[in-house]
């Protein structure tokens, strides 16, 4: 990694999680394979952000420590990179566990539980369904039928004001990095 930690992608540890290699990483992955409009493409760090902020919606008095579980929902591709769902399925069961095994390193890194409750991880794909369908409709050329059909229609006013970010990768990293230190500071 950047920072110079060593992670060991078959049994990775907490001691080799560093923030900012996260931040980095997910800076310069592109959701929709970069095929989305704009002079940037969509990075990962920023679609993570907008899940926070839509799971803070959804769940208006959720504990600190799950607002970081959402920011941190999609941290293992730092390292894995993003697939969609059909390729994930395609390379069957060792992602899922490799998945699983970032997950719980990153998760006990920063203070939560390894797995996080069903409830709460359902709560967040829910955030993560929305920030699909914002995405889709704004920035991948889905209309609102096809976007609906994929993702589910949204509730509108847990999207009112919120804004498709597209900015250099410097800037998503940066961002990412103060949203976590922020939730950091408040458990």
């Amino acid at each position: 990694m950047l920072s110079g930690r060593r992670l060991d992608l078959l049994d990775p540890t907490p001691v080799d999680i560093e923030i900012e290699d996260i931040a980095h990483g997910l800076a310069f992955v592109a959701r929709w394979n970069g095929q989305t409009m704009g002079n940037f493409a969509y990075s990962v760090a920023e679609h993570s952000l907008l899940v926070e902020q839509l799971f803070g919606r959804l769940v208006t008095d959720a504990p600190v420590k799950w607002r970081l579980a959402a920011l941190l929902h999609d941290a293992p591709e730092y390292v894995i990179g993003d697939m969609i769902s059909p390729v994930k399925a395609a390379v069957g069961p060792g992602y899922g566990e490799l998945d699983q095994r970032l997950t719980a390193a990153i998760h006990i890194r920063f203070g939560l539980p390894a797995a996080i409750p069903v409830r709460v991880k359902k709560q967040i794909k829910k955030a993560d369904r929305i920030s699909a369908w914002m995405e889709a409709t704004r920035i991948a050329g889905f209309s609102e039928t096809e976007a609906n059909k994929f993702f589910g229609k949204p509730d509108y006013t847990l999207i009112d004001g919120l804004d498709i970010q597209l900015r250099p990768p410097i800037e998503a990293r940066n961002a990412y990095t103060a949203r976590h230190e922020t939730l950091l500071s408040l458990m």
